[in-house]
């Protein structure tokens, strides 16, 4: 066997070892539950809250004819109405349950709304235009005129709107989707980020390490352990998208082309990937400078601040402010890019352009950092005792 086809099966080897142990580790199977229930969960709300969005209006036979005109003016206000035809006790019944939010009886020309204490804003908007367009086609056909034709008319007329930029649809929508993104990113990348150090401390402490590298080269053993949990990572991220994507549309819970969620969700596994390889290449020489565990947290305290503050920093200005000029430039430096990035894909804010140059910077620094971590990790991962400077890891020889 060449040398080449050695060094691919031991890392194929230290992978394996490593994707096994994981996956039957009780810690990854609770939070792969915990993620799929989460996001179903928050899809089944969205569609239970979308689905209980607008107003009951109940109306009795004669007042039927109002629902239409009723629903046609609030939907000018935003608001959407669920009407039903229901008796004269029978819709007063369900007001008082709170079943429906109004009920209208009497007639087209003298018609009466019933509640329960009072109504809704959007009601009292919708019923008092309604109204006045009652009181305004009954005083044209006094004087002769034709009501349908006057409204038919006032219904067409539109101001003229010139925008300066085009407008993005679905912008609403692609909030949520941003956030999400943004924070199935964040999360994964921390926690397995932090297992590949943790790993690699509880492999020294052990002594385990000494045994390993009399067969294997140190980054060897390094590269294949982030493979190896990257792997982990990557179909704990790739199933829950999968599910939610999938539940979102059995659940019929996206109202905004599936095409977009598909395409955030892909990209926010990518990211995940290019992030998760960076930031493990450099928790695992952090990692290896330590021989606790209740030193890891101080030796990987620099990286974790490198993952929390963009972050920070897009969950706080994007939602707000999505065109924000220091998030366009911060989604391009490799180590914040996959924090920011998804979410500005998310939004649609993000041009081709940025984006292909993030990718080619991000895949840049893993290629600089797999030197950078494998040296260090070579020249410390066997010395134990006090915590090894940085420095003195990166000189050694």
């Amino acid at each position: 066997m060449s040398e080449s086809m050695g060094t691919v099966a031991v890392i194929r080897l230290v992978t394996g070892r490593e994707i096994s142990t994981r996956l039957r580790s009780k810690s990854f199977r609770i939070t792969t539950v915990v993620n799929l229930v989460v996001v179903v969960g928050f899809l089944l709300a969205m569609k239970l809250i979308g689905g209980s969005s607008g107003d009951a209006v109940g109306f009795t036979p004669s007042a039927e004819p109002l629902s239409q005109p009723l629903a046609a003016v609030a939907e000018g206000f935003g608001n959407r109405i669920k009407p039903s035809t229901v008796d004269q006790a029978t819709g007063e019944n369900q007001v008082r349950e709170g079943k429906l939010d109004a009920f209208v009886t009497g007639t087209p020309e003298h018609f009466e709304v019933v509640v329960k204490q009072d109504l809704s804003p959007n009601l009292r908007n919708a019923f008092t235009v309604l109204a006045r367009q009652l009181a305004l086609n009954a005083g044209i056909a006094r004087a002769g005129g034709d009501p349908a034709a006057v409204n038919a008319a006032a219904d067409a007329a539109r101001p003229d709107v010139r925008s300066l930029e085009p407008a993005r649809d679905n912008q609403g929508p692609r909030m949520v989707l941003a956030i999400i993104a943004g924070i199935l990113v964040y999360v994964s990348i921390m926690i397995y980020g932090q297992l590949v150090a943790q790993g690699v401390v509880e492999e020294k402490a052990s002594r385990i390490v000494e045994i390993l590298l009399s067969t294997i080269r140190p980054w060897q053993l390094m590269l294949g352990k982030v493979v190896g949990i990257g792997t982990v990572g990557l179909i704990q991220l790739g199933s829950t998208a999968v599910v939610g994507v999938g539940a979102g549309l059995a659940l019929d819970a996206f109202h905004f082309p599936t095409g977009i969620v598909a395409s955030a969700a892909a990209w926010a596994v990518l990211w995940f990937l290019l992030g998760y390889l960076a930031y493990a290449l450099l928790f695992a020489a952090l990692g290896a400078l330590v021989s606790r565990q209740e030193e890891v947290g101080g030796a990987t305290a620099p990286a974790l601040m490198a993952i929390i503050l963009p972050y920070v920093l897009a969950i706080s200005i994007l939602p707000a402010d999505p065109e924000n000029q220091a998030m366009a430039i911060a989604s391009q430096v490799p180590f914040f890019a996959p924090m920011i990035m998804p979410m500005r894909i998310a939004l649609g804010v993000a041009p081709a352009w940025q984006i292909a140059l993030s990718l080619v910077l991000t895949v840049a620094l893993i290629a600089g950092l797999v030197w950078f971590a494998g040296r260090v990790y070579h020249n410390a991962v066997l010395r134990v005792g006090a915590r090894i400077k940085l420095t003195e890891a990166l000189s050694a020889r």
